[in-house]
């Protein structure tokens, strides 16, 4: 059915300086894994970022593999490929909600992440989604990714506000001091 929906996909934002995405992938199904991957590196470089890839076993380790990422602060935005194919016991529920919740959570922790992990009944659903000449979802993924990245950028210290982050994020370089900011010697 969705050969017939119209769907309307936003040109890709420009974005002043670098750009660096990580691709996190589960490659359960390897050939699904290689489609979405070659989608994903495709928009990458069509909206001018680099790209890093790791892959992880599956589905559910995605979310805590960005996590991890982000710590390391080298990435502005993020990409979440691998496919869910339902079987014959509720673990694909479990999969697909958990999976999804995560990426949910840290998205809206301020992370930039483009959710390319297709949850489909079959293989030959897989196989369209994820084909860099069908659906391309690891390159819409990608595009997401870079949308979020560009949003953030746009209002990047613009809210007059202040920051709120803790003081680990705002200054990482100062180190011994006590809750309040006074020095421990």
């Amino acid at each position: 059915m969705a050969e017939t929906a119209e769907h309307t996909s936003l040109p890709l934002p420009r974005i002043d300086g670098p750009v660096r995405l990580l691709i996190v992938c589960a490659p359960y199904y390897r050939r699904i894994a290689d489609d979405l991957i070659a989608g994903a590196r495709a928009m990458a470089a069509d909206g001018g970022a680099s790209v890093d890839l790791i892959e992880v076993p599956g589905a559910l380790e995605i979310p805590p593999a960005i996590a991890i990422a982000a710590r390391s602060e080298r990435y502005d935005g993020y990409v979440a490929l691998g496919c869910v194919i339902r079987g014959e016991t509720t673990h694909y529920d479990t999969v697909c909600n958990d999976s999804s919740r995560g990426l949910t959570e840290l998205g809206l922790a301020g992370f930039a992440i483009g959710n390319g992990i297709l949850t489909v009944e079959n293989m030959d659903q897989a196989a369209v989604r994820a084909a860099p000449d069908g659906q391309n979802k690891g390159g819409g993924a990608a595009a997401a990714a870079l949308h979020l990245v560009a949003l953030g950028r746009r209002w990047q210290g613009q809210s007059g506000r202040p920051d709120r982050r803790p003081a680990a994020h705002r200054d990482p370089f100062r180190l011994a001091v006590d809750l309040d900011g006074s020095s421990r010697s």
